[in-house]
């Protein structure tokens, strides 16, 4: 069910992992970032569309994590973008043949084994290098790239609207996950997070990839306490974090085994 919070601008959250799909209405149709996750929520995403009269014109994909790179025959042939460095991720994952396989593998380990739909996976068209807006004809969307979680994520910032798109950041049931194969990853998450505090001033929404939408004065709390989880990997300090722990939200205590498989990557 699309639900709105700001003018403009919807969310679908997922039973899965609350992954959030984002809708910006246009002049002619939507703008769909990061829609998923089961084919039956891509269905009902896909009738709500309808109901609203609105036919996506154009699809975006933050970063190269399969669950952001979904997509559904019923949301229609428009163009999905990703920045050039997300896109060429997505080709060299796929130019394995068995990289579908793989996940829909790895799904069987989770409720959704076998609902996810995989054929229009990462149909990705890449932007070219410092596009600095998504093209569309609609509300300005700003791209903000950075190298935090996945190579070529980007959050989006919805001017008009005052809200940040944020990908996997800013979330708050997870903690920063690091691209721990980039060169720098704790320094490209700290990197990142500059990026979107130099635009905190202007969000009234953030909607992370996974999680609550937060309201007015969200996004620089959320970054601030991602900022400080990194640090404290950094320094090698236990986090003082609500994420994880005993004070972790029911049903996701899982986080603190991310924590600790990070932590031990980066000790070692």
């Amino acid at each position: 069910m699309l639900r709105q919070v700001a003018e403009g601008v919807l969310v679908h959250e997922s039973a899965f992992v609350r992954s959030n799909a984002v809708v910006v209405r246009g002049r002619d149709g939507v703008l769909l970032i990061d829609p998923g996750v089961t084919g039956a929520e891509l269905g009902c995403l896909a009738d709500d569309l309808r109901a609203l009269g609105q036919p996506v014109v154009a699809g975006f994909s933050t970063h190269p994590d399969w669950d952001h790179l979904l997509w559904h025959p019923r949301l229609g042939e428009a163009p999905r973008y990703g920045t050039a460095r997300c896109a060429a991720t997505v080709r060299d994952q796929l130019a394995d043949a068995d990289a579908k396989q793989r996940i829909a593998d790895h799904l069987l380990e989770t409720e959704i084994a076998g609902q996810v739909p995989l054929d229009l996976l990462g149909l990705v068209t890449g932007l070219p290098a410092g596009t600095g807006q998504v093209p569309w004809d609609g509300p300005r969307v700003r791209i903000i790239e950075h190298q935090a979680h996945a190579p070529g994520h980007a959050a989006l910032l919805i001017e008009e609207r005052g809200v940040l798109v944020a990908g996997d950041l800013l979330s708050d049931v997870l903690v920063p996950m690091l691209d721990l194969d980039g060169t720098d990853p704790i320094e490209d998450y700290l990197a990142a997070l500059r990026l979107l505090e130099g635009v905190a001033g202007e969000v009234e929404v953030v909607v992370p990839g996974h999680g609550s939408v937060g309201g007015s004065g969200q996004a620089r709390e959320r970054i601030a306490r991602d900022r400080a989880y990194v640090l404290a990997l950094r320094d090698g300090r236990d986090p003082d974090d609500p994420r994880i722990g005993p004070s972790a939200e029911p049903g996701w205590e899982w986080v603190s085994d991310v924590h600790e498989g990070q932590l031990h990557r980066l000790t070692r």
